[in-house]
């Protein structure tokens, strides 16, 4: 670490994995500089996949936090805990907070994050029980609201739904998973693979309502599309979420889906970064600006930015989508992106009744995958698609069915593995 500026002034806003990472990549430049972060919840910084094995107690939030209780003070950092900042002026380089405080910033990183998508079900208001499943927050909220002989309602078959449906399975007396998609997981998996999913749910007592949305609430009753009528004492709001842009869009910056960043996290506005949920960058494997919300891309972001506005140098530029996620001690992991060999490239598959592998490549290269009930050592097949490593450079056919550094030459595994997988 070099000495830094004492006269610089960081802002960060926003209390997640990727602000944690930025912290962290401003200290590595800059010893010397304020940080102020700007945190809506009252929590010390923790890791959010991790709510659901708080409710099965699993995990208690001491062994949530994503770093150590005194990160923030080895680190220098002021923390205003349940403040919102509610504008940014550029011109002026100042962040107005919901309490009327406003912060002075040489370098600004906006690590908002994203919010519940919730469409304007008819009756909504009238539901008394009813909550998101993204936060600490929203899990003491749930855990306060059902008992033994709760019925559940989770509208939403992602994987915020179905982490949230493990989670109280054992809380509850039954569970409902509604989607208007025809399958689970239906934005990371195939029908196949979908169907094994939940077909171990089905196992574990969770039922299903699939290709069927509510049309309206009464109380505690779902009317559904298709003419059904569901009976709950709970409702989980898990449709999906939305990055949280209206900072940066207010203050004239450039905005998508996500708030447009290039490979330094740079925003179109002049020393304002953006990382995180809320931010769309390039996703190699698609070839396309996208917005990946997703814990490691979270982490690489924050800690680029960091150096970055910190007057180092660095890029982040293997952003690819990557899911890994367990149901009731069943796994499974994707990355990359996957297409249907109609539309060109080819797939390698091995489908029996405990496990599905399905390897998407083309042009030379392992483009995407999907593993259902076994994913030992798939991050060899996800440094593959990050580095897009030339398949002829490598024995396919042995990797194909045993993801293994022997499949590699010396010098691909030192330029593949030298670094974090």
């Amino acid at each position: 670490m070099k000495r830094g500026n004492a006269m610089e002034k960081y802002v960060i806003i926003g209390n997640g994995v990727a602000a944690a990472a930025c912290i962290e990549g401003i200290r590595s430049v800059d010893s010397e500089g304020s940080i102020t972060v700007v945190s809506q919840e009252k929590h010390h910084v923790y890791c959010r996949p991790l709510i659901s094995y708080l409710l099965e107690g699993k995990t208690d939030k001491e062994r949530m936090l994503y770093r150590p209780a005194d990160f923030y003070e080895k680190n220098g950092c002021s923390v205003l805990y349940g403040k919102t900042a509610v504008k940014i002026d550029k011109d002026a380089k100042k962040v107005s907070l919901d309490d009327g405080q406003v912060i002075d910033y040489t370098k600004l990183c906006v690590a908002t994050g994203s919010s519940p998508f919730v469409p304007p079900f008819t009756g909504l208001d009238t539901v008394e029980k009813k909550c998101s499943f993204m936060t600490l927050d929203d899990a003491d909220t749930l855990a306060a609201a059902v008992n033994s002989e709760s019925k559940v309602l989770i509208v939403g078959a992602g994987l915020i739904g179905l982490k949230c449906a493990e989670g109280i399975q054992d809380r509850v007396g039954s569970i409902t998973v509604c989607d208007l998609a025809d399958r689970v997981l239906s934005s990371i998996l195939d029908a196949q693979s979908a169907g094994l999913v939940q077909s171990h749910l089905e196992s574990k007592g969770v039922s299903f309502l699939l290709s069927d949305s509510v049309e309206r609430f009464d109380v505690n009753k779902a009317y559904m599309k298709s003419g059904k009528e569901v009976d709950f004492d709970v409702l989980v709001l898990a449709i999906g979420v939305r990055a949280n842009i209206g900072l940066v869009k207010d203050a004239g910056g450039e905005t998508n889906r996500g708030i447009v960043i290039n490979d330094n996290m740079q925003t179109s506005l002049a020393d304002i970064y953006a990382v995180g949920d809320c931010a769309e960058g390039n996703d190699i494997s698609f070839g396309q600006r996208r917005v990946l919300a997703l814990l490691p891309n979270a982490y690489f972001q924050g800690q680029c930015a960091g150096v970055n506005m910190a007057g180092g140098e660095k890029v982040f530029d293997k952003a690819i989508p990557m899911n890994s996620i367990g149901f009731f001690g069943f796994h499974m992991m994707t990355a990359g992106s996957s297409f249907k060999p109609e539309d060109g490239g080819q797939v390698y598959e091995e489908i029996d009744e405990k496990h599905i592998k399905k390897l998407f490549y083309r042009n030379d290269t392992l483009t995407g995958f999907m593993l259902v009930g076994e994913t030992c050592r798939a991050g060899i097949y996800t440094a593959m698609i990050r580095e897009k490593t030339p398949l002829s450079s490598v024995n396919f056919d042995m990797l194909k069915e045993t993801p293994t550094s022997a499949a590699f030459s010396q010098e691909t595994r030192r330029k593949m593995f030298g670094g974090v997988v």
